[in-house]
C-alpha cells in the first residue's frame, strides 16, 4: 500500500517534472520522482538499498533547497518537510527494526520543526521610544479615520503596554444583518455619548458606548448588491446662530447602496426633513443610466467647510461607458448641490443640463478621502477607469487622473494638484487607501505632508500643499508589449528606500507549496505565464501580477502617531494570475455584462465594448494556497524622521487557514492575507484585526512585540477604534467582526468592545 502510494507520487513527479523541464524549469522533480520510485521498490522488498536511495534523495534535496532558498525558512520548509515525512512513511517497514532511541531521535526532529517555526519567524527589530506625557483628550472618535487626515491615532492612554494583557470583552452587539460577500467592515464613530455605525445594507444604528445597548435604528430599506459594503458614516453639527436651535442640529450623514445621500438626527434616528427632499438627496441625478449594482458609495462621506464630499464605487470590468466617477459636493445643512469634479470636464463644476450626463466611464473614487481645513483641500484617491485590463479607449481625463491622489479645492472643486501612482493602469491598481495627513519634522521645521499607500506596496510621501514628493520618486522602465489596440506606459513611479515595501522580483524558485506536488504545479503555471517583473502587461498568454489587485496596501491604509513620528502599515504579499480572451472566445462562452454587476471571483470579466474579455484571480495552487512564497501578510513600523523601517513581522497565523479554506488549527506564524487597518494610541499600542484568522491583536508600537490577542466570533476585516466613556471613565477598543467570504472567512455581524476589568469606577 505504502509503496503503491509512493509510486503514484513518483509518477506525478516524473510527468510533471518533465513538463517543467520542457518549459525551461528545474530538473529536480524528475530526479526526485526517479529516486522515489527506486526507493519505494526496494523498501517494498525490505531491502536496505531503499533507505540508502532515499537518503541520497534527501541529500540532493537539501543541497537543492539551500541553493534555491538560501536561509529562508519557508523556502526550506516547502522543500524539506514533505520529503522527510514521505521518507519515514515509505521506509517504515525497515524503520520498525530500529531501536527505540533512534526512533525517538527521528520523532524529536519532526517535533522540533514547528517549534523552530514559532521562534524563527517571529523576530522583530527593536528601538526605544521615550515615555510621552499625558495630554487632555475628549476621548471621542468623531471621524472615520479619527480625524480628517485619517491618522487612526488616539491620545488615550488608560490602556497601555503594561496592562493591555488584561483586556477583556466588555460587551458584544449583533446587527442582525448578514448579507454581503464582503462582510461587515465598518469603523464606528463615537460622538455625543453614542456609537454610530452602518451595516452592509446601510442600516444606521446608535449604541450606548458603555453597554452596546441599541438606542435607535434607521433602515433606509435598500436592495443591496451582492458586493455591498458600508465602511462608515459622517457626523455633522449645523452651525447655530445666537439664540436659535436648528432642527436636526446634530446629524449622521451617509450614502446608500442604491445611490442616495441621507441625513438622520443623531439623537433620534429620524430623517432630517430640511436636508434634500425629506432627508434624501438623489445621487443618480446627472448620472444617466445606472444598472442595479453598478454604482454606490462604500466609504464614509468627507465633510469640510460645510460641504459633504463623496465619490462612488463603480462595478469593474463589465462594459465601456459605465457610470461616471464624478466627485460631488453638497451643502451639509440643506443637501443642496455645491459643485462637481468631472475629470473629463474639470473646468465645469456645474450639474449637467437637461439631456446631458457626467462623463461616463471615468475613473472613480471609492476609497476614503481626507481633508485639510486650513488649506481648504480635499484629497481624493482615485481608482482605475473601467475596464481594468484593456485601456485602449480611455478618455484624456481618465488617463491623467486615474490611480492617483488628487487635491481638490473644497469650496470650488477645482484641481489644486495631482500625483499619479500608476500610469495607464492595466492591473486594477486603484488607490484604495485613504491619503493620510501628517505634519513631518524636517530640518527643524514642520512640513504638511500626505502619505499615500498603494496596492503596489509603494508608499509615496508628498507635500500636501503642492503634491511634490518629499521622499524621492523614481520613474523606472517597466515591461512593454500590451494587447492589440492598447499601449503601456514606458515608465512607472517607484518610491525609494524602505517606502518601497516589496522589492521582490518573482522567480520559479519562489513558487511555493504545502507539498512538492502543488509546488510543482505552481512552478509549471509560473513557467507557462509571462512575468517580466513588476507591471508586466496582460495579454492572451497568462501573466503574473505581483503585488495583486488586493495589495500591497488596500483600504486599511496606514496609521500614524504624529507625536512619535511613527507610521504603521500592514500589507498583503500574494500574486494574481491574469489572462485576456478574444471577443470571439468570450462570445462563444456566452460572456456578457450582467444585469446586477455580480461576477464570481474566477469568472470571465466581459469588458464589453473592448476587443478582449479577461480572467483574473489570486495565484493559488489546487489546494487554494498561494503559489508565492510566505509570508503572505506583514506589518511594519517606520520612523518618519529618518524614513527607515524600524521593525517588521508577519501578521497572522495559520490557525484558521489551510488547504481548501479549511482551518488547520495549527498557529504557525506564517503571515496571512489581511484586509483592514490598524489603530495607534499615545500609550504606544497598535490594535489590529484584518487577518483571515479570527483574532484581534495588540502590539507594542516601538518594537513590534505582541502583547495581547483575543479570538473574535468572526475575523475582523475592519479598522478598530477607541474611545473614553464620559459616564464611567473607561477606555474601550471596538472592532467589527464580520468575516469575508472572498477571503474564506465566514460572514457575521458582530461589534465587539474590549476594556480593562471594571475597577468599580463605573457610575
Amino acid at each position: 500500500m505504502l509503496a503503491c502510494i509512493a509510486g503514484i507520487i513518483a509518477a506525478v513527479l516524473l510527468v510533471g517534472g518533465a513538463q517543467l523541464v520542457l518549459l525551461g524549469g528545474s530538473p529536480y522533480y524528475v530526479l526526485a520522482g526517479l529516486l522515489i520510485a527506486v526507493s519505494a521498490y526496494f523498501c517494498f522488498r525490505g531491502d536496505w538499498r531503499g533507505i540508502w536511495t532515499y537518503g541520497a534523495l534527501l541529500l540532493i534535496t537539501l543541497a537543492w533547497a539551500l541553493w534555491e532558498g538560501g536561509g529562508n525558512f519557508w523556502a526550506l520548509q516547502a522543500r524539506l518537510f514533505a520529503p522527510l515525512v514521505l521518507g519515514i512513511w515509505v521506509a517504515w517497514p525497515i524503520i520498525r527494526q530500529l531501536g527505540r532511541s533512534r526512533l525517538f531521535a527521528g520523532g524529536a526532529l519532526l517535533v522540533m520543526l514547528p517549534v523552530f517555526t514559532l521562534v524563527y519567524v517571529n523576530r522583530t527589530e527593536r528601538v526605544d521610544v521615550a515615555t510621552l506625557p499625558a495630554v487632555a483628550t475628549t476621548g471621542d472618535w468623531p471621524v472615520y479615520g479619527h480625524d480628517q487626515g485619517g491618522s487612526r491615532f488616539s491620545d488615550l492612554t488608560q490602556i497601555n503596554t503594561a496592562n493591555v494583557a488584561q483586556l477583556k470583552p466588555a460587551w458584544e452587539y449583533q446587527t442582525g444583518v448578514d448579507r454581503s460577500e464582503l462582510g461587515f467592515e465598518v469603523t464606528p464613530l463615537m460622538v455625543n455619548d453614542s456609537l454610530y455605525l452602518c451595516t452592509s445594507n446601510n442600516v444606521i444604528i446608535a449604541l450606548a458606548p458603555e453597554t452596546g445597548q441599541q438606542k435607535w435604528r434607521f433602515d433606509p430599506k435598500v436592495d443591496s448588491p451582492p458586493l455591498a459594503a458600508c465602511r462608515g458614516v459622517a457626523y455633522y453639527e449645523v452651525p447655530q446662530s445666537a439664540g436659535a436651535k436648528t432642527a436636526c442640529h446634530k446629524r449622521i450623514i451617509f450614502a446608500t447602496t442604491d445611490a442616495r445621500l441621507m441625513a438622520v438626527d443623531s439623537e433620534t434616528g429620524r430623517l432630517c426633513a430640511a436636508f434634500g427632499a425629506n432627508g434624501t438627496v438623489d445621487l443618480k441625478s446627472g448620472m444617466g443610466e445606472i444598472k442595479s449594482g453598478y454604482y454606490y458609495v462604500s466609504s464614509a462621506p468627507t465633510i469640510i467647510r460645510g460641504r459633504v464630499i463623496l465619490g462612488g464605487w463603480v462595478r469593474d470590468n463589465q462594459e465601456l461607458g459605465e457610470p461616471s466617477g464624478v466627485i460631488r459636493a453638497f451643502d451639509a445643512t440643506t443637501g443642496a448641490f455645491s459643485w462637481a469634479w468631472d475629470m473629463d470636464h474639470p473646468d465645469n463644476p456645474n450639474e449637467p443640463t437637461a439631456g446631458q450626463t457626467y462623463s461616463r466611464g471615468t475613473a472613480n473614487s471609492w476609497a476614503p478621502m481626507s481633508a485639510d481645513e486650513n488649506l481648504g483641500m480635499v484629497y481624493v484617491p482615485t481608482g482605475n477607469a473601467t475596464p481594468d485590463y484593456w485601456g485602449g479607449s480611455r478618455s484624456p481625463g481618465s488617463e491623467k487622473y486615474s490611480s492617483a491622489v488628487v487635491a481638490l479645492d473644497a469650496e470650488t472643486g477645482r484641481v489644486r494638484w495631482a500625483f499619479q501612482t500608476t500610469h495607464h493602469d492595466l492591473w486594477d491598481y486603484d488607490v484604495a487607501s485613504q491619503p493620510t495627513l501628517v505634519d513631518l519634522d524636517l530640518n527643524g521645521r514642520k512640513v504638511p505632508a500626505l502619505i499615500q499607500a498603494t496596492k503596489r506596496a509603494e508608499l509615496f510621501v508628498l507635500d500636501r500643499r503642492t503634491g511634490k514628493p518629499l521622499v524621492p520618486v523614481q520613474e523606472r522602465p517597466v515591461p512593454q508589449g500590451a494587447a492589440a489596440g492598447d499601449w503601456t506606459a514606458p515608465t512607472q513611479p517607484f518610491s525609494t528606500g524602505d517606502f518601497s515595501l516589496d522589492k521582490i522580483i518573482l522567480s520559479e524558485a519562489q513558487m511555493w507549496g504545502a507539498t512538492p506536488l502543488d509546488q510543482l504545479w505552481c512552478r509549471i503555471k509560473f513557467r507557462e505565464a509571462r512575468y517580466d517583473g513588476p507591471m508586466t502587461p496582460p495579454g492572451l498568454k497568462p501573466t503574473i501580477t505581483y503585488p495583486s489587485y488586493s495589495g500591497g496596501v488596500n483600504w486599511g491604509s496606514v496609521s500614524i502617531d504624529p507625536v512619535r513620528q511613527l507610521m504603521v502599515v500592514n500589507w498583503i504579499r500574494v500574486a494574481n494570475y491574469t489572462r485576456l480572451f478574444t471577443r470571439e472566445e468570450a462570445n462563444r462562452r456566452g460572456v456578457s455584462a450582467t444585469a446586477d454587476g455580480h461576477v464570481t471571483v474566477d469568472a470571465l470579466l466581459p469588458q464589453g465594448g473592448t476587443p478582449f474579455a479577461a480572467q483574473t484571480a489570486a495565484f493559488l495552487s489546487p489546494l487554494n494556497i498561494p503559489c508565492t512564497q510566505p509570508p503572505f501578510g506583514m506589518i511594519a513600523a517606520f520612523d518618519l524622521g529618518t524614513n527607515k523601517m524600524i521593525w517588521k513581522r508577519t501578521l497572522g497565523t495559520t490557525a484558521d487557514s489551510g488547504p481548501f479554506y479549511t482551518a488547520s488549527h495549527v498557529p504557525l506564524p506564517m503571515g496571512v492575507p489581511n484586509m483592514g487597518g490598524s489603530l495607534l494610541t499615545r500609550a504606544g499600542l497598535i490594535f489590529i484585526g484584518a487577518t483571515q484568522e479570527r483574532k484581534i491583536r495588540a502590539f507594542q508600537s516601538a518594537t513590534g512585540k505582541l502583547l495581547w490577542t483575543y479570538e473574535l466570533p468572526r475575523s475582523g476585516h475592519a479598522t478598530p477604534m477607541t474611545y473614553l466613556s464620559r459616564k464611567n471613565g473607561r477606555q474601550y477598543v471596538v472592532i467589527a467582526a464580520g468575516g469575508n467570504v472572498a477571503m474564506g472567512s465566514p460572514s457575521g455581524n458582530y461589534i465587539v468592545a474590549f476594556a480593562l476589568p471594571n475597577n468599580g469606577s463605573e457610575k
